[in-house]
């Protein structure tokens, strides 16, 4: 009978909803969400390392010009961490069980965030108005901040969800989560963008510098 009562066992259901680590002989789950999420970021770096690794090789042929830099962009950036920074004391908030922290910090975060793709599209527009559109940089530029802007926008349906979740008034406990995701993920965003812009925006020497240390050219 026990041999008949093993085989009708499911091993795997106790670990539904979460991913079982070792570490030292001790195991300790880790959620789901939260794996799912480095795993993305992951190939997110991977995507934004080729377009660099690109934009490097693209820079050797004769027709490349320099994107020229827009002061626009260092106030976007201001706007970005800001939006980061808002994320972050939400973050805090919920691990203190504030309330009222957590719901001010995600607007603020969600303000500067959008203020933030305003901004870009601003931008894309200056360029379209002051500049020769053919020019393979300015190709890129496109290329480049609209997978940002893209990246963005998929935050801030997460942070959509969150602030409803705060609506229907659920406590901290129940969107604490949500809200380290949010913040893990918008820290994320403002590092690719940060490199982004000091390689590509604020002149092609550290770029040309970066990639030969890397040994990609």
């Amino acid at each position: 009978m026990n041999f008949f009562h093993q085989l009708k066992e499911k091993p795997w259901a106790p670990i539904q909803g979460t991913v079982v680590d070792l570490h030292d002989g001790s195991a300790f789950s880790v959620p789901t969400a939260t794996v799912g999420l480095r795993v993305f970021l992951a190939v997110v770096t991977v995507l934004f390392s080729l377009l660099i690794m690109a934009y490097g090789s693209r820079m050797e042929f004769e027709d490349w010009r320099p994107s020229p830099p827009l002061q626009l962009l260092w106030l976007n950036t201001a706007m970005l961490v800001s939006s980061s920074v808002a994320m972050q004391w939400a973050r805090m908030a919920a691990r203190r069980g504030e309330i009222d922290g957590v719901t001010n910090g995600l607007m603020a975060g969600g303000v500067f965030a959008v203020a933030f793709l305003g901004g870009q599209v601003l931008a894309w527009r200056q360029l379209m108005v002051a500049f020769d559109v053919t020019n393979p940089a300015i190709g890129f530029f496109y290329l480049i901040t609209a997978l940002h802007g893209l990246h963005l926008l998929g935050g801030l349906v997460a942070w959509v969800r969150t602030t409803a979740k705060l609506s229907r008034g659920l406590d901290v406990v129940q969107v604490r989560s949500s809200v380290e995701l949010c913040t893990v993920y918008w820290h994320f965003l403002l590092l690719v963008w940060l490199v982004l812009f000091g390689l590509l925006f604020s002149g092609n020497d550290n770029l040309r510098i970066l990639l030969t240390i890397c040994g990609i050219r």
